[in-house]
């Protein structure tokens, strides 16, 4: 995450000049002065970072589905006892997820090589992910960067002089890419797992890094394409890797795409030729490449919870886009010359099509968050200063209300008043304890008053800046994260994980050495394993344990995998915060 820290030419401060300022003919919307790209403080832009991937990762015990379930599989690869077992991850049988080995790979060995250092088991497997996440921001910085230096996207030539210079621009651009990502709704929960849909983000952004930076950088970024083809590939998105190396051969072979020179240009084709032909082989070899086209979306209500799942994932960025794409309508018209908007636009399209006609859901736009900040960021050269500032407006109300919400329903949980959210949360998690941790308070004490400084700062009165717009927007969705992170991490915990309902299993099964299952599903599977810390067996499997653990949707079902008479119901445990999620517990009553 530091590579994108390091220094770069100095700037100025920044203004938007009005349109009668500048040249009559436009080769591009964006009016940009020396003025408006001044720097925004690396050690700002750090600590944002820091603080937006750090809380999620540390302190809290996996949820389900997909973290959990991860955890598992993670954990049973570090005991396999052959390489084949390796090529096709599977807990207690059950196959992990169809082409998903890398992520799983680095996790088992994020275990064997942290834990004997005494790092938990739990902290272990995010590491991979907390640095999949930054090297995600720094990725979609230097992709943008790289973006905003073609000639294209450059702002206009004013006749006497004083438009942004080229690198200080790009360098804005770029900050402004970065803090649209922080900001957008969908990154905060996914991005926090230790799940594929990390490597994957991860890796599409390296390969989103490696297109933008093709013309320029020879060896950086046909290793950044290499890397992130073989990480998708093996991510469980080859198709994808596919599109994207053979969309952009296709551009590079566009007679006018690039402004390069035939050498560069067919040098980049036949590293992108090369690396289709590599992603296609392993795609072969290891049996990768799935398709699940979803069924038809025959009723409104389907494509409305589509919509829905569309704009509340990808805002803010979603409308910036839009308007990203109508001041530079002209442009459009010629896509091919224009790499800064057709790149993005390449990147983002795939994953959207995905979710679209898959059954990939939200985790699949994850992939298309990067080049949507991108798009997002070549909006602010065209804001007025009327749009700017309703953006500020509405972004410190939204999430200074949610900051609020955050306090008053930590201050209900710990003290009871008031009355209502107090009730509220008792309802939504009966039997929860709230405990009071110093370092988490203290934490979103100062997270509060950082918010509180920059609120003040962006209020008062001084010259703007053209990455001004999204810093409320990215500061406050961070503020958000940390709060839930730290004050309501005890009821998320208790809610949206198994640790409370394996407790209670524990109460009765206590240190048996085994348990066996039936019907349990992965995230189950791993709660028993993670939270229980028993061995799940199979029901009716070549070990023979004195408990039973029954997913109650399974019941009708165990009279044909066991001898019911072998067995006595001991207990209904439910997890507490889902009725619809219980376990039956039985104790072997006749010994085999």
């Amino acid at each position: 995450m530091l590579l994108f820290f390091r220094t770069l030419p100095p700037a100025e401060s920044v203004i938007v000049l009005p349109s009668s300022l500048a040249l009559t003919s436009q080769p591009s919307p964006a009016i940009v002065t020396q003025d408006a790209v001044r720097r925004l403080p690396r050690w700002a832009l750090l600590l944002l970072c820091i603080v937006y991937v750090v809380p999620g990762y540390v302190g809290r015990a996996p949820w389900k589905n997909a973290d959990i379930a991860s955890f598992g599989y993670m954990l049973s690869l570090t005991e396999a006892g052959h390489w084949r077992e390796w090529l096709r991850p599977s807990m207690m049988g059950i196959a992990a997820e169809d082409g998903v080995l890398l992520p799983y790979w680095i996790g088992a060995w994020a275990i064997q090589w942290l834990t004997p250092l005494g790092v938990a088991t739990e902290l272990a497997v995010r590491v991979p992910s907390a640095l999949m996440l930054a090297g995600t921001l720094a990725a979609t910085w230097y992709a943008v960067y790289h973006l905003a230096r073609h000639p294209n996207a450059q702002p206009v030539a004013f006749a006497f002089g004083g438009e942004a210079k080229p690198l200080d621009y790009a360098r804005a651009l770029a900050d402004g890419s970065l803090l649209a990502l922080i900001a957008t709704l969908g990154l905060a929960q996914f991005s926090h797992e230790a799940a594929p849909a990390v490597a994957r983000l991860f890796f599409g952004a390296l390969m989103f890094y490696g297109l933008a930076a093709l013309p320029s950088r020879a060896w950086a970024a046909p290793l950044s394409l290499l890397a992130s083809t073989v990480g998708l590939a093996l991510s469980g998105a080859p198709l994808t890797a596919a599109i994207y190396t053979g969309l952009s051969m296709a551009a590079l072979a566009w007679p006018g795409a690039v402004h390069a020179g035939m050498p560069t240009r067919w040098r980049g084709f036949g590293i992108l030729l090369a690396l289709l032909a590599l992603v296609i082989g392993l795609g072969w070899a290891l049996e990768l490449f799935r398709w699940q086209l979803a069924p038809w979306r025959g009723s409104l209500r389907d494509w409305q919870s589509l919509g829905r799942s569309l704009l509340w994932f990808t805002w803010p960025a979603w409308p910036l886009v839009l308007w990203t794409l109508w001041r530079w309508r002209r442009q459009l018209l010629s896509l091919r010359q224009q790499r800064h908007l057709g790149l993005p636009l390449l990147i983002a399209s795939v994953p959207v099509l995905t979710t679209v006609a898959t059954l990939a859901g939200d985790r699949a736009l994850l992939l298309g968050l990067p080049a949507l900040a991108a798009l997002a960021a070549l909006a602010l050269p065209t804001f007025r200063r009327s749009a700017a500032a309703l953006i500020d407006w509405f972004t410190l109300l939204f999430f200074t209300g949610w900051a609020i919400v955050i306090w008053v329903v930590w201050l209900a949980m710990e003290t009871g008043v008031p009355a209502k959210p107090a009730a509220n949360v008792a309802r939504l998690a009966p039997g929860f304890e709230p405990v009071f941790q110093w370092p988490a308070f203290i934490a979103a004490i100062a997270g509060t008053l950082g918010w509180i400084v920059l609120v003040r700062w962006r209020t008062g009165r001084h010259r703007t800046a053209l990455w001004k717009s999204l810093v409320l927007p990215a500061a406050g969705a961070t503020l958000c994260w940390l709060l839930l992170m730290t004050l309501w991490l005890p009821a998320l915990d208790y809610g949206r994980s198994f640790a409370p309902q394996m407790r209670e299993v524990r109460a009765l099964v206590g240190d048996a050495p085994c348990v066996e299952v039936h019907g349990l599903g992965p995230p189950q599977v791993a709660a028993v394993r993670i939270h229980g810390g028993w061995q799940p067996m199979p029901a009716r499997g070549p070990v023979s344990c004195p408990w039973l653990l029954v997913d109650v949707d399974a019941q009708a079902s165990l009279p044909a995998t066991v001898n019911i008479h072998h067995w006595r119901l001991e207990e209904r445990v439910r997890r507490p915060t889902d009725d619809n999620e219980s376990l039956m517990v039985f104790r072997r009553v006749v010994t085999p």
